[in-house]
């Protein structure tokens, strides 16, 4: 479950890292950096609060989730009530999640290790 959980965070990060550096700023009128590592430090305290507050609340939410009776290990939104696991199309769906995951969870770290050595974000990483 956790691994399922990491991949999908990592998943949401890689395209929020893009947005951010193609400088979309929705919240804050586009007057962040558009390197996401430099928005990070310019962010005010109660957007950390807010994401801080944020992550807390889904956690919360998930761990009230994982205690009703049926619960299989990363269906948050209650699937297995619909689908079980002898669906061949949904275990495809399962390993794809999964896989692309785990890619996402590499990707990331390929990413923002760019950016913190070499300044390269966003687009950036692909110019000569």
């Amino acid at each position: 479950e956790a691994e399922l959980k990491h991949g999908r965070v990592a998943m949401a990060a890689c395209l929020g890292w893009y947005i951010t550096a193609a400088g979309v700023h929705p919240a804050f009128n586009s007057k962040l950096s558009s390197d996401p590592l430099e928005a990070a430090q310019q962010l005010p305290a109660v957007g950390w609060l807010q994401f801080v507050l944020g992550c807390g609340a889904i956690e919360w939410l998930a761990s009230q989730i994982r205690t009703r009776e049926g619960y299989q290990a990363g269906d948050v939104l209650g699937a297995s009530y619909w689908v079980d696991n002898s669906d061949e199309g949904w275990v495809d769906y399962q390993n794809r999640e999964i896989n692309n995951g785990r890619l996402a969870m590499v990707a990331f770290m390929g990413i923002f290790v760019q950016d913190l050595y070499f300044g390269n974000y966003g687009d950036q990483i692909f110019r000569h």
